[in-house]
């Protein structure tokens, strides 16, 4: 009877660890905050298993990827990064899914009395200081930099210009002051309303969309399917919503 008893236990705790698992999922800097709340949800959702979370520059996660970093998910806050994965053959079944749209905004410090309405204002003076993602692997610097190319004020404003390695540490640097402007996303500027301003919206030729894909080397590509499933569910829009993010 103890034997019978003793197998038993052993099965289900054996079943347990089989059951349980983690995924990593590697997203947009601009996504933290939304999608920290939505893993906890699937969590509650999906007992037992776990989600752990990276996030950074767009550019700088899919990096990491080409370098061997276990991800399962992806979500980046352009196309462009998340066509180069497909290209390098990184997703799953070649598929990825827009899920939400952004702007980008310029902010300043709640207390500022800069008046700026449109980017030939930060010609002025008073401005000493842009913080701008870097271009290189932040799509938001890359959205920032094309529209300041159009603009025609690319190398007029380069001098202001300090690059920083996500959306978020630009957001960090106008609360803080330590900038007098900044570019962000519109979602990143909700966050810190007491620290930041809108000046105003950035006219830009390309919208900012925002995919997510499946890894093709993911270890638990079925959990990793269904948080995805779960981002695209109508519970997690309703969070987006609440968060600022504009359905695609």
């Amino acid at each position: 009877m103890f034997r019978r008893v003793w197998l038993f236990l052993a099965c289900v705790t054996m079943t347990g660890s089989v059951s349980a698992a983690t995924i990593t999922v590697s997203a947009a800097s601009s996504l933290k905050d939304v999608f920290q709340e939505i893993g906890r949800k699937f969590e509650q959702v999906h007992q037992g298993h776990t989600i752990d979370f990276n996030f950074g520059g767009s550019g700088s996660l899919l990096q990491q990827i080409r370098h061997g970093a276990p991800v399962d998910v992806l979500a980046t806050a352009d196309l462009a990064n998340m066509q180069a994965a497909n290209e390098g053959g990184i997703l799953q079944n070649n598929r990825h899914t827009h899920f939400v749209k952004n702007e980008l905004v310029l902010i300043v410090p709640a207390d500022s009395d800069l008046k700026l309405e449109t980017l030939n204002d930060l010609q002025n003076d008073a401005v000493n200081r842009i913080a701008i993602g870097n271009p290189s692997s932040v799509p938001a610097g890359r959205y920032t930099a094309g529209a300041l190319k159009k603009a025609g004020l690319d190398e007029t404003l380069k001098d202001k210009t300090v690059f920083t390695q996500n959306v978020r540490q630009a957001l960090e640097y106008v609360a803080s002051a330590n900038v007098e402007a900044g570019f962000v996303y519109g979602t990143d500027a909700k966050i810190l309303p007491d620290k930041v301003k809108v000046a105003f919206s950035v006219e830009l030729e390309q919208p900012v969309v925002y995919p997510i894909a499946v890894l093709k080397d993911s270890q638990e590509p079925d959990l990793a399917r269904q948080f995805v499933d779960y981002v695209l569910s109508e519970e997690s829009r309703a969070i987006f919503d609440q968060y600022g993010f504009v359905r695609p």
